[in-house]
């Protein structure tokens, strides 16, 4: 499929009604179009693989056309210079979580990105190195899974006390999926949830909370969230 054609089908897509729902969960990208990410989907199952044309639509600078990159891509093309470009100019959670999700956790640099991301002090940056953790706990069958993210904890400790929203959300995601998919992380999981509370910052004691509520519901308390 050709550029223009995909931008004129993306254009023909969005809509103020789904622009004002975005809003609405804290999505305002600098140029929205208001296209649902189930039509995101349609149209990368029409395009497949195509990375010429990931390259071209990121550069547009359109939200949703740059959410459709992450989903036409190849991974085995994406330097570690381009995800720290693309990164640098990620402007809302939702392209964080589906770049996270469709392309970079299959990047062999992406435990590598998780502590450099998850150390860094921009927002959504930091954002993507727990996103991408939780993405990992996820998707990653690999033999070195586990060994991979039990390391990633120790970054989750000194990194996690974030107050800012999208990143304490992300914390505990990434915790909170690798206590459910990992059962042999479960206790790792919730004792740096426990530490992360027990280091009395606001955002440690919010995602001890969130993490006990999903993982150990019997143990949750009434922290202050």
């Amino acid at each position: 499929m050709e550029y223009e054609e995909v931008i004129s089908r993306l254009t023909g897509l969005g809509s103020e009604h789904n622009r004002a729902g975005q809003a609405r969960y804290g999505i305002r990208p600098a140029r929205g179009l208001g296209v649902s990410v189930a039509d995101l989907r349609r149209l990368a199952k029409e395009i497949k693989v195509d990375h010429d044309l990931a390259l071209r639509l990121w550069d547009s600078g359109l939200h949703e056309a740059r959410i459709l990159a992450s989903m036409i891509a190849d991974p085995a093309r994406v330097t570690p210079e381009t995800m720290d470009a693309w990164v640098a100019q990620f402007d809302a959670w939702d392209i964080v979580d589906q770049f996270c999700q469709n392309l970079f956790r299959r990047l062999p640099c992406a435990y590598s990105k998780v502590a450099k991301y998850c150390a860094r002090p921009e927002e959504y940056v930091k954002r993507t190195g727990f996103a991408l953790l939780a993405s990992l706990a996820m998707h990653d069958r690999s033999p070195a899974a586990s060994q991979l993210l039990a390391r990633s904890l120790e970054v989750v400790a000194r990194h996690g006390d974030d107050d800012r929203t999208y990143v304490r959300k992300a914390v505990s995601w990434a915790l909170r999926q690798m206590g459910k998919r990992r059962p042999e992380l479960r206790d790792a999981a919730v004792a740096t949830a426990r530490a992360l509370g027990a280091g009395g910052g606001r955002a440690g004691r919010w995602i001890q909370a969130d993490v006990e509520r999903e993982l150990c519901p019997k143990d949750a308390g009434t922290q202050d969230r």
